[in-house]
């Protein structure tokens, strides 16, 4: 294996084993672990046609004794399951869930990159309606699996600063899918992330699709903003998909730090209130916003170049507890157990 990791970006790349498992006549079957990265399905699959497929992003931490740890899982579960009852598919049992993962984790521990570089084993779990179908209505088998990819950071800089421009396409329809994370909701954001692109911004701010005055999110992540009087905000909508990031540093925010925090409006005309601004999901941990264009003007919040200290801060807790130097709250993270 010759992997440089301190060079990792956020991209496939073939691990030997997966996780496999398919729902049918009512129940999920064993689960095995395959060497074959090729799903095979019907070209009838509702996946195919009518995007009934959901996923979940989680990573898999080296620790500095060694060991291998997931930072709650739990939660990714648990939203899979949400995912799944908005498209009327089947939960995946959480115990199904933790296991399919705990197994491609050992099954490719050498691709576990090593403590030290920021760098960790991306698992995408996977669920997706298969089977012979034409019509619009639920597919009458599914497929859960999990792989796992070594990465590093989503945003190219890592905790360095970067651009973001607000985009006047709509993520998501007021009560549609917004708050579960299914593929259509990122196929919808390719052109106006491309554009962003195209203008040298990582990425879009999507407003609010009722009012477009509110934040909801960025890009594929979450948005959160420390205040001048040291509040940390974040939007609360029933589009944005709820971050296991983002909540985790709300907890962190008020119990470690002691700011205020408040998960509520943030109104695009208000960003002089706002101190400092990242984004945060699994993919992206914490991505410090330098600064957002907002139609012919361009806001800065603590530096286009310098991370802020608060943000610095929660970066640091955060990643801390997920790599084990740290000790999180109870059940925030969980040990691979050895076979």
């Amino acid at each position: 294996m010759d992997i440089n990791w301190s060079e990792l970006g956020f991209e496939y790349s073939k691990t030997p084993y997966r996780y496999y498992n398919t729902w049918q006549n009512g129940e999920w079957g064993e689960g095995t672990l395959k060497e074959d990265n090729i799903l095979h399905i019907s070209e009838g699959s509702s996946a195919l046609h009518y995007g009934q497929q959901c996923f979940e992003g989680l990573k898999a931490y080296r620790r500095k004794d060694g060991r291998i740890q997931l930072f709650r899982p739990q939660e990714n579960a648990k939203r899979l399951q949400h995912s799944a009852r908005r498209l009327l598919m089947p939960e995946v049992p959480k115990e199904m869930f933790l296991k399919a993962c705990e197994e491609v984790v050992r099954a490719n521990e050498e691709f576990v990159p090593p403590y030290g570089y920021g760098a960790t084993l991306y698992l995408r779990p996977l669920l997706i309606g298969v089977g012979d179908g034409l019509g619009v209505h639920p597919a009458d088998q599914y497929i859960f699996t999990v792989f796992g990819c070594p990465v590093g950071a989503y945003f190219k800089g890592g905790l360095t600063p970067t651009n973001f421009v607000v985009s006047d396409y709509d993520r998501a329809a007021p009560k549609g899918t917004g708050a579960a994370k299914v593929g259509g909701n990122y196929a919808a954001s390719m052109l106006p992330g491309e554009e962003a692109h195209e203008r040298q911004f990582s990425d879009c701010i999507y407003l609010d699709p009722a009012t477009h005055q509110k934040i909801e999110e960025v890009g594929s992540a979450n948005f959160f903003g420390i205040t001048k009087d040291f509040t940390f905000i974040t939007p609360k909508s029933p589009s944005i998909l709820p971050s296991i990031t983002k909540y985790s540093l709300l907890h962190l925010a008020k119990e470690d730090l002691g700011l205020k925090t408040l998960e509520g409006d943030v109104y695009i005309d208000h960003l002089d209130d706002i101190a400092e601004a990242g984004a945060c999901g699994t993919a992206a941990v914490i991505s410090p916003i330098g600064g957002i264009q907002v139609g012919d003007k361009f806001h800065v919040f603590y530096s286009e170049t310098e991370v802020g200290p608060v943000t610095h801060q929660l970066y640091d807790l955060l990643t801390g507890i997920q790599f084990g130097d740290l000790t999180g709250p109870d059940g925030w993270t969980h040990i691979i157990p050895e076979a």
